[in-house]
């Protein structure tokens, strides 16, 4: 048992639940994964909107004189 309490001792479990040194990439990657599945949701409709707009600004740039 004496051989328990020194590994235990090593690790340190309690100190090992508290850390959270990592707690803000997990939350940066968690929002990364939220934004992209929402756009892959969305895709249609995201699609269609840009392409709306780029005709928009191709026509406007067309019937564009400089007077």
């Amino acid at each position: 048992m004496k051989w328990f309490k020194t590994i235990s001792n090593k690790l340190n479990l309690k100190n090992f639940w508290k850390d959270e040194s990592a707690q803000g990439m997990t939350e940066y990657i968690l929002l990364i994964v939220v934004v992209v599945a929402l756009a892959y949701l969305f895709k249609d409709k995201i699609k269609a909107a840009v392409g709306a707009k780029t005709e928009q600004v191709g026509s406007d740039i067309t019937n564009f004189s400089g007077n």
